[in-house]
């Protein structure tokens, strides 16, 4: 099935009992064992460890990056720790040096005691990457685009360089998303997603998944899964149930974010307070190349900004925006506006006159009016 069909109908297996076309919400923390006190083949035991809104959703979200198993988490940020859990101690792990600062700071605060240690490299340089594997590096971690910069990075040639030295690749596709990229098809190991953002769309969806097909080590597998339910970062069954329905409007939401970004970006490289504009599909972007590559769909809706006159005139365009909100994250309906120096405080390595953009999927006239008026301010 294509993906806005798998969107709709993976994982959806209804009410039995009732006909109900959309499946219930199951609540209940604990189950009933059989008459023997012994636990029923398919019947769940308590829902740490299992859940039947749980279930339907991983099957959704595998079906959709086209692996074989998922695993769904509390957050993005606790299914990209389950991965760096799983690679155990004095592991040495190769990440972008624009990666989202949250992940970075995950390493320095939560494993250093273990011994683990990182090279942040600029992932667009092959050659940069090959000279930073270690004997103990276990990953390669890619986020393309990147966060908040946009670069691309040819997932190909690092797939191809991780092989030959067996270290595993996993990728952060939350903004590309695969409506747009599938790194499994091309050889990742492990996909992570913060669901949060566009497989959610209406920013009232905390939650997060790792997807793996079943060329990943099984060692690998089991203790990402076994975080999960014995760690206990899971998701609730509401929120499983509220991603899995948001999933179904996912490939209709998808090309309207890119469309009006493309519109946005092309618009916003013409004006002469704005530096430069980070967006891959503009064919004047040094990364347009990579990404006709790899993406397909079109490009994506996250873009990120330079405003000449530094931070202060990038804060005051945020200011001056009356339908676009300036607040954090990203992937929902509605478009917002990002600072990231001040978002990420003393860890960030981001320019001061930077500003992220998620374009939403308002009309792109009143978008466009809305960043016109802001710039004739600054």
């Amino acid at each position: 099935m294509k993906l806005e069909t798998l969107a709709i109908h993976a994982g959806n297996h209804g009410e039995p009992t009732t006909g109900a076309v959309i499946p219930p919400i199951i609540l209940s923390t604990t189950f009933e064992r059989g008459p023997n006190g012994n636990f029923v083949d398919g019947r769940d035991i308590y829902a740490r460890a299992s859940n039947p809104n749980r279930r339907m959703l991983e099957e959704k979200l595998a079906a959709l990056e086209g692996g074989t198993d998922a695993i769904t988490f509390a957050s993005g940020q606790a299914a990209t720790m389950s991965v760096f859990h799983a690679l155990g101690a004095n592991s040495h792990v190769i990440l972008p040096d624009d990666i989202y600062y949250g992940t970075r700071y995950m390493i320095e605060s939560l494993y250093a005691h273990w011994g683990m240690t990182y090279s942040a490299v600029d992932m667009t340089d092959i050659k940069q990457i090959k000279k930073a594997i270690r004997k103990n590096t276990t990953l390669i971690w890619i986020e393309t685009p990147s966060n908040p910069s946009l670069k691309l990075t040819d997932i190909q040639a690092v797939v191809k360089l991780a092989k030959a030295k067996n270290i595993l690749v996993g990728c952060d596709n939350t903004w590309a998303t695969p409506f747009f990229t599938k790194p499994l098809e091309f050889g990742v190991d492990i996909v992570m997603h913060s669901t949060t953002k566009y497989f959610g769309g209406h920013s009232d969806i905390l939650s997060g998944g790792i997807i793996v097909n079943d060329n990943i080590d099984a060692t690998i597998k089991g203790r990402i899964r076994n975080f999960q339910s014995t760690g206990g970062a899971i998701p609730s069954p509401f929120d499983c149930w509220l991603l899995f329905r948001s999933l179904a409007t996912f490939p209709v939401r998808m090309p309207v974010h890119a469309q009006n970004a493309m519109k946005l970006a092309t618009f916003l490289e013409g004006f002469q307070q704005i530096e430069k504009v980070n967006y891959p599909g503009l064919k004047s972007n040094q990364y347009h190349k990579v990404a006709k590559k790899q993406m397909q769909n079109g490009f994506g809706g996250m873009m990120s900004i330079l405003v000449k006159g530094g931070q202060e005139a990038a804060l005051k365009l945020t200011s001056q925006l009356k339908l676009v909100k300036h607040a954090t994250s990203l992937g929902g309906v509605e478009t917002l506006i990002e600072h990231r120096k001040t978002a990420e405080g003393e860890h960030s390595k981001s320019p001061d006159n930077l500003l992220r953009i998620s374009v939403g999927i308002e009309n792109i006239d009143d978008l466009i009016a809305d960043f016109r008026q802001a710039l004739e301010t600054i």
